[in-house]
């Protein structure tokens, strides 16, 4: 298991590495038996040219190990990189660009390692991609509520303002333009604020039709962070989100 001193290296060794057509991006922050169901859910209900990628950062109760000895039992499906820094350490969204840093694939999927796939979901998220003004899907949309800005209300199926990073597909092209904010530390609310990024680059998100196979487990990432680091992080995020896009119903989805 080859760890990397930090985010550069590890791009630096791996960059476009992972080919097929979706790759399923996984950060690993703990939680080791998180990861490996929701990997093992995607081998299992996914055609063989979806593949995972996986960050582990820190080796976090054992989450760097688990990575790797999945991608020793599905060499062909799993890659797992390693970098000696936890999230809180590297951040979010710079994790995440490097991630996609190392897709040699049309699609990225960002996943959380409390969603499961029960059935093979991606046919349904990528079918919209044959639209070239579509450049992400999800499992689950939401809009800003436009009253303040300060909420976000579901919605879907359909063109939305944002999909949620439970699972989401964006074309790996448009995310590395358009990457998620190099500031994110945490992933709470980073994740509407890089797809309102995306809206504002001109593309457009939807959310198929219809009910995917998709359960959601215990959202460790939020119940079981610390509050005081999830509340800081999370405020910061939405803050920076507001700076740059409070009033801007131009690049919102059609009410």
């Amino acid at each position: 298991m080859q760890i990397h001193p930090d985010l550069p290296r590890v791009e630096h060794a791996h960059r476009d590495s992972v080919s097929g057509t979706c790759v399923v991006a996984v950060i690993a922050d703990g939680w080791p038996e998180d990861i490996e169901t929701s990997v093992r859910s995607v081998i299992e209900h996914s055609a063989p040219d979806v593949r995972v990628a996986i960050l582990d950062c820190g080796n976090m109760d054992g989450a760097g190990e688990r990575a790797y000895a999945l991608a020793e039992e599905f060499p062909e499906r799993v890659h797992a990189f390693h970098v000696a820094g936890t999230v809180a350490d590297v951040g979010w969204g710079p994790a995440m660009r490097t991630l996609i840093a190392t897709v040699d694939a049309p699609f990225s999927a960002p996943i959380d390692t409390a969603t499961i796939l029960t059935g093979d979901a991606f046919p349904h998220l990528l079918a919209p991609f044959d639209d070239p003004s579509i450049v992400a899907t999800g499992w689950r949309g939401a809009n800003v509520n436009t009253e303040d800005w300060y909420s976000f209300d579901s919605a879907g199926p359909g063109d939305v303002d944002v999909a949620m990073g439970y699972l989401m597909v964006v074309r790996t092209d448009a995310a590395r333009t358009t990457p998620p904010h190099r500031k994110a530390r945490f992933y709470r609310n980073a994740d509407m604020e890089w797809c309102l990024a995306l809206r504002d680059a001109g593309g457009r998100i939807v959310i198929p039709e219809g009910e995917l196979p998709i359960r959601q487990e215990r959202h460790r990432g939020y119940y079981d962070s610390d509050p005081e680091y999830r509340d800081q992080e999370s405020q910061r995020n939405y803050r920076r989100l507001l700076d740059r896009f409070k009033g801007r119903t131009d690049i919102l989805a059609p009410r």
